[in-house]
């Protein structure tokens, strides 16, 4: 998410605001078992995405209080060694 919304910093020069990366992505981070095992299509379909898309901007633009000061997966911790 973090990388998704320094993505977004950038919207003034690619038009890839919150809004804009979260109908890209969501489908993809919000996969929904439900659309491919029952094969929506159309209307419901699209409904299904518009929500997942409306989940994953509502994240992007709340990072900071939903994460806070959070590290990444797989980074280290200031004084604790790890991976970088």
């Amino acid at each position: 998410m973090r990388h998704l919304l320094h993505m977004a910093s950038y919207s003034s020069q690619t038009n890839m605001h919150a809004r804009n990366l979260a109908i890209v992505w969501a489908p993809n981070l919000l996969r929904s078992k439900d659309i491919e095992a029952t094969g929506f299509n159309g209307t419901a379909a699209f409904m299904e995405v518009r929500v997942q898309s409306i989940v994953v901007e509502f994240i992007l633009t709340h990072v900071e209080q939903l994460f806070g000061d959070a590290p990444l997966h797989g980074t280290a911790q200031p004084g604790k060694g790890g991976n970088t």
